[in-house]
């Protein structure tokens, strides 16, 4: 029984010297709500209850990048559409006192009353229906009842909804009350080097060219780095498919976009370092330096002209602050 408790001490000391190794800002380590259900109707993707995602992945990753029949691109557009009503919520959520958890809760809920499943929950064990990252999180931030959004804040709240057998995924930067000016210009130059990626693509670009974009426009206009740890990917029937579509200039020839693929652009952007830490909660992502990170993110469809955003901002959604009230 000592040697038990010996070591037991021993693994906690271990555990809390790690998360200090791995913490440079302010955040800390969320503590978790019980977890929250979803009904017997809805329908759930193939991880839903062991964490473990399959939707036929062997099949789909040795095959080339799928096309999208008509029925099926009209299906990716319904949960497109779910997953931009949802984040709007969520938006609307943000100001300061708030609690992330309050986040998931609003997420959880919206997604259930319009007959989807929240797609990170338990997702590989992932414990929350939302991904919320403040600051210096880069990605992957889990709500906590702990973690109180503070005046001056940046948030990164990261949707995606499974209906009808189909992902949509989409995630924005939200300020939190007032935010410093060099923030906020953070903020506008990590979307705008964002939109750069997305002007780059059309039929017969290889994938490889978005990122060099994004990268270019986001070290020139505000010295930004941008993170390689993490990549857009294909989605669809599966949360993530091929291609990995990185944001950093690049030679990595993976083919060209043709009409029908569907995938994200979501370039993480940091003030500092382009590195990063994970928590020992082995989800939450972090700059090494401690200073902020930014990302916008939306599932398009590539078409014969261009790109259509599946999860674009509607009518009703709410404007940026460099963007003209609708």
């Amino acid at each position: 029984l000592q040697l038990f408790i010996a070591l037991t001490l021993r693994l906690k000391l271990r555990n809390k010297f790690l998360e200090i190794l791995s913490i440079a800002g302010s955040q800390r380590i969320s503590r978790l709500s019980p977890k929250r259900q979803v009904p017997k109707h809805i329908p759930r993707p193939d991880y839903a209850m062991d964490g473990v995602p399959k939707a036929n992945m062997l099949e789909l990753m040795l095959k080339p990048y799928h096309v999208h029949t008509p029925e099926e691109i009209e299906l990716a557009r319904a949960a497109g559409r779910i997953t931009r009503e949802v984040l709007d919520l969520a938006g609307q959520a943000v100001r300061p006192g708030v609690m992330t958890d309050e986040i998931d809760r609003v997420v959880h809920e919206e997604t259930i009353l319009r007959g989807a499943y929240p797609s990170p929950l338990n997702y590989m064990g992932f414990p929350k229906s939302v991904c919320t990252s403040v600051n210096e999180v880069v990605c992957h931030g889990i709500p906590g009842t702990n973690t109180r959004l503070e005046e001056g804040d940046l948030v990164n709240v990261d949707v995606s909804c499974y209906f009808q057998g189909f992902h949509g995924d989409a995630s924005e930067t939200f300020c939190v009350g007032e935010v410093e000016d060099k923030y906020k210009k953070m903020m506008q130059v990590a979307y705008d080097a964002w939109q750069a990626g997305i002007r780059v693509c059309r039929p017969g670009v290889d994938y490889c060219e978005i990122g060099g974009a994004i990268e270019r426009h986001a070290v020139k206009e505000g010295g930004l780095s941008s993170v390689r740890a993490f990549s857009g990917h294909g989605v669809g029937k599966a949360l993530h498919l091929p291609p990995t579509i990185v944001h950093y200039e690049n030679d990595n020839r993976l083919g060209p976009m043709l009409p029908g693929h569907i995938f994200t652009i979501e370039p993480m952007l940091n003030e500092g370092s382009p590195e990063v830490n994970t928590w020992p909660d082995n989800w939450t992502v972090v700059t090494v330096d401690g200073r902020r990170s930014v990302q916008f993110e939306h599932t398009f469809l590539l078409t014969p002209t261009g790109v259509e955003a599946l999860t674009a901002k509607t009518d009703k959604s709410p404007r940026y602050f460099w963007e003209a009230p609708r």
